[in-house]
């Protein structure tokens, strides 16, 4: 009789996110993982205990491409911010479904701990410590996975933004003029642009380093 071949955590995560990527975050589970590895469901159990440490796997390697090196310390910190937030944007909008599992796993994921700690490092160089610095780490958070999922599920390009745009003008002006408006906003420039009234409000509550 043949022996069990090995599987390592890197080809777990793989399959999973394999199948994360076809048929959706709803679509996981161990059979699904197991039909993708070639194995039976209980051989998979060989090597996860469950489905939860078989998400934090998928987490794991998505953050894993993460480049969480500090940024040029020479250059100014809304630069260097920017520079963190779009490595992350990169790697994570690539598998847009991963998100709400790097939320539900992000105080397990080294991934995000080593990002979160050089984004806090930049931040209290600019003088924004304590429950300040809490709030920033968590705004850029929220505005990365937010930003993420919509760019990728509710795009201004696709046809909920067309929709709205034939909305009547008499009962909706300002969201009708807004939709027309927001099918020439590319990706990128939605993105940044976001980030930019993001990073402003931080320098207007004061106390930032320039």
């Amino acid at each position: 009789m043949p022996r069990p071949r090995s599987v390592t955590p890197d080809q777990l995560a793989s399959a999973a996110l394999a199948v994360i990527d076809r048929e959706g975050l709803a679509g996981l589970s161990m059979r699904a993982v197991a039909r993708e590895l070639g194995m039976s469901t209980m051989g998979l159990y060989r090597y996860v205990r469950d489905r939860e440490e078989l998400e934090r796997l998928v987490v794991e390697l998505v953050l894993g491409a993460v480049d969480t090196e500090p940024p040029d310390p020479g250059a100014p910190w809304r630069e260097r911010i920017t520079v963190l937030v779009r490595r992350m944007r990169e790697a994570v909008g690539a598998h847009p479904a991963v998100v709400p599992l790097i939320i539900a796993h992000r105080h397990h994921s080294l991934g995000v701990l080593r990002w979160s700690e050089t984004v806090l490092v930049v931040l209290g160089g600019t003088g924004v410590t304590g429950e300040r610095r809490v709030v920033a780490l968590r705004a850029l958070l929220s505005y990365l996975n937010g930003a993420i999922q919509l760019e990728h599920l509710g795009s201004l390009a696709g046809p909920g933004t067309a929709a709205i745009a034939e909305l009547s003008s008499d009962d909706f002006p300002l969201m009708a003029e807004t939709a027309h408006d927001a099918r020439n906003v590319e990706a990128d420039r939605e993105f940044l642009g976001g980030l930019g009234m993001l990073l402003d409000g931080l320098e207007g509550l004061g106390g930032v380093s320039r």
